[in-house]
């Protein structure tokens, strides 16, 4: 699904995003609202980029990525918990492009997502290739998504993959 975002772009750069794990439900411009399989998943586009609401019979998780005022935790390249019955994995990867290949990147990743049934993509007022785009699906019993947020005038892409499933057993030892 793509919409436009009505809303003035408030993120600024790649580094003012900051990662959360965790929070209340913040107020939205678009959600995409998910059944897969026993899970159920909210794509939560922000007026300062996303959040992903997890809700499964093992219990809740929350993610956001955004300009979070006060925020103290900025975007970590990595992040490895387990939360309750969970185990959460987070990464993150800044790209600069040059940008003919930033605006080509843009128009992928927007086809992509809003073709796609799991997919939820906003573009800002002012640039057809400000956007934030979120993916999700379910694999092996464990629940993926992937986000993409573009800064056309820095010609930074950030983009970001999270798994959540069931703590793997430890394999048992051969006597």
């Amino acid at each position: 699904m793509l919409t436009t975002l009505n809303t003035s772009y408030t993120d600024t750069r790649a580094a003012d995003l900051a990662w959360a794990l965790g929070r209340e439900p913040l107020p939205a411009l678009a959600t995409l609202d998910l059944e897969l399989d026993d899970a159920r998943l909210q794509l939560r586009l922000l007026g300062a980029s996303h959040q992903v609401l997890l809700d499964e019979e093992r219990g809740t998780c929350s993610e956001t990525v955004a300009c979070i005022a006060g925020s103290s935790t900025p975007l970590p390249l990595g992040v490895a918990k387990r939360v309750g019955d969970w185990e959460y994995e987070f990464a993150a990867r800044v790209e600069v492009l040059p940008p003919g290949v930033f605006a080509g990147r843009a128009q992928e990743l927007l086809a992509l997502v809003s073709d796609h049934p799991h997919g939820l993509a906003g573009v800002f007022p002012g640039s057809p290739h400000a956007f934030t785009a979120m993916l999700a699906q379910r694999c092996e019993g464990q629940v993926h998504w992937r986000t993409w947020h573009a800064y056309p005038q820095d010609g930074q892409l950030v983009a970001t993959r999270t798994r959540v499933g069931a703590r793997r057993s430890a394999p048992a030892r051969a006597a």
